[in-house]
């Protein structure tokens, strides 16, 4: 694997995927979350135990890539750390997080990091709805195709994403019917525009290269 493009820390996981669920294996699950698109190639799905509303633990399977087996590997090895995570900050995981602990992944992989994050949210979701628990409404889907919510916008420009193709290299979002193009385009240029007079992005926490020049007195 002289060509590896990935980290030691992916092919770990790679090779040795944390939580992965048995062919055969018997798991009570208390939710149960699956996203994706077998159009694209990219299913995921998730299954939690739940207790005390902490994940306690947790199994997944996928039809992805080297990089989302890794992704989902390590986002279950941070989700049961220490006895595992409260439902609220196990809702606070994003992609970014689980890139960071990764060591990274190539640009056009990214997106194999959401689909993790996405699973594990559908879980939990699965698991308030069971319990009747009062759940904040779902993010709104802007990507029929791939399933890409606003959520997933609002953290790619957090992450630093600026045109639609990056977005499009993180999500997928546009490469099924290619309907939702201009719609996220627009969403986007909103998002970042928003924040454009400020010296300091609020999303990003650095300089915003498309931030306005605000004309100084004579």
């Amino acid at each position: 694997m002289n060509d590896w493009p990935y980290s030691a820390t992916v092919k770990k996981h790679f090779l040795h995927p944390q939580n992965f669920l048995a062919e055969g294996e018997k798991f009570t699950a208390d939710g149960v979350g699956e996203v994706g698109s077998p159009a694209c190639g990219d299913v995921m799905k998730m299954w939690i135990k739940v207790k005390n509303d902490r994940i306690i633990d947790l199994r997944w399977k996928t039809f992805g890539c080297a990089s989302a087996l890794a992704s989902t590997s390590m986002l279950s090895e941070m989700v049961l750390a220490k006895g595992g995570m409260q439902i609220a900050a196990a809702l606070k995981i994003t992609p970014d997080d689980i890139l960071k602990k990764l060591g990274g992944l190539p640009t056009n992989k990214i997106h194999c990091s959401v689909l993790g994050d996405k699973a594990l949210r559908a879980a939990i979701e699965n698991y308030l709805e069971q319990k009747g628990t009062p759940k904040k409404p779902a993010s709104k889907i802007i990507c029929e195709c791939l399933g890409v919510s606003e959520r997933e916008l609002e953290l790619a420009v957090r992450a630093g994403d600026r045109t639609f193709a990056e977005f499009q290299k993180r999500t997928k979002a546009g490469t099924g019917c290619g309907r939702c193009v201009e719609k996220i385009t627009k969403m986007l240029a909103e998002k970042i525009d928003a924040n454009s007079d400020k010296s300091c992005c609020s999303f990003c926490q650095k300089s915003c290269p498309q931030k306005k020049s605000k004309p100084t007195d004579q």
